[in-house]
């Protein structure tokens, strides 16, 4: 209280202090792991676990992408997998009939999806829950129809550059700079971090307190005044910006494009592992990401069948969605914390050994 009696809003000093040294170990600790990702990771897998983790920081973006959606605003969406399709087309198609620079080349497949993404979301405004994923399926559904119809770019001529499978098709131009997949992995790995930041820039300000009034209650925000026909649109054009460079990266990555990699079944995985990871957290798109392509790859090299991955992620969504609705990334140190205490607690009941009482 001040003199005047006015309530102040300054935290405590104490609290300050304590809670600066956590913040400081935590960037610590985050810049660590970067640079190791980033500088020694590479050189210590195959090329098959690199071209994995390449595949595992793309869907990291489009399982940030989701979470928006999901996690941020509450709107379901069933069609991120479309969506990623349609950035992989615009990126494939630039990349063989232009000679624009692959940053360009990513900036334009983003912004085109971000305005396709967000025309095929505008009838699914004012709908939530069950109705908004239907709809977004079936408009999955439609686009995988007309990628299987028409194919991907491969070189050709003409608006869809398609000339036909028994040709020569040439492999997907990278930059410069990641002609390997050593560099690859390195420039999807920057790429991505600038996504993330793009976001947390979104969530930290206006945009991101404006979803979560919508997300606790859209009425209540409508009279807060907050324009929630905006800042939905807002959410699903980030979302679809985002995703559509994931499909950039992804072109880049796999060098080759088939419709038949672009399932609709995909979208439901992508939502399943995001409500798993943690839709709620940036950190739950990481584990979503590695849950999406590192876990089946793991399972591949091993000899295992990746099928087997349908039914415990059910089982994932189903625990998730009962005891742990924050994901993996809250519930984890949670039952760590718990595991530590009981351990803790065992010690201290251990009787004393022959000899240690006298």
């Amino acid at each position: 209280m001040t003199s005047a009696g006015v309530r102040t809003n300054a935290r405590p000093a104490w609290l300050s202090q304590t809670r600066e040294p956590r913040t400081l170990i935590r960037l610590a600790v985050i810049v660590l792991l970067l640079l190791f990702v980033l500088l020694a990771l590479p050189s210590m897998l195959s090329l098959y676990y690199v071209d994995a983790m390449i595949q595992v920081a793309v869907y990291t973006v489009v399982a940030l992408g989701l979470g928006i959606l999901v996690g941020r605003v509450g709107l379901v969406s069933l069609g991120q997998a479309a969506v990623l399709a349609i950035g992989a087309w615009v990126s494939a198609r630039l990349l063989f009939a232009t000679s624009l620079s692959f940053p360009i080349v990513l900036l334009a497949s983003g912004l085109v999806t971000m305005v396709l993404g967000t025309l095929v979301g505008l009838p699914a405004l004012r709908m939530r829950g069950l109705y908004l994923a239907l709809i977004t399926l079936m408009l999955a559904g439609a686009i995988t129809v007309v990628l299987s119809t028409t194919n991907f770019p491969n070189g050709g001529h003409g608006f869809l550059g398609y000339n036909g499978g028994n040709v020569h098709v040439p492999p997907i131009r990278r930059p410069s700079i990641a002609a390997t997949d050593q560099a690859f992995f390195r420039y999807t790995v920057v790429v991505s971090i600038l996504m993330f930041f793009l976001v947390l820039a979104h969530v930290r300000g206006r945009p991101g307190r404006a979803w979560a009034s919508i997300r606790q209650s859209e009425s209540a925000a409508l009279a807060a005044g907050i324009n929630t026909t905006l800042y939905k649109l807002w959410a699903l054009a980030l979302a679809a910006f985002i995703t559509g460079v994931a499909g950039g990266l992804l072109a880049g990555g796999q060098r080759y494009l088939y419709s038949i990699d672009f399932v609709t079944q995909d979208s439901i995985i992508l939502l399943a592992v995001v409500l798993m990871g943690g839709a709620y957290s940036m950190w739950g798109a990481i584990i979503a990401g590695l849950l999406y392509k590192f876990l089946p790859a793991l399972l591949n090299n091993w000899g295992v069948s990746s099928d087997w991955l349908t039914i415990l992620f059910g089982i994932g969504v189903l625990q998730a969605l009962t005891t742990a609705p924050a994901g993996i990334v809250d519930q984890f140190p949670k039952d760590m914390a718990r595991l530590g205490r009981r351990l803790r607690g065992l010690v201290k009941r251990r009787p004393p050994a022959r000899g240690e009482a006298g």
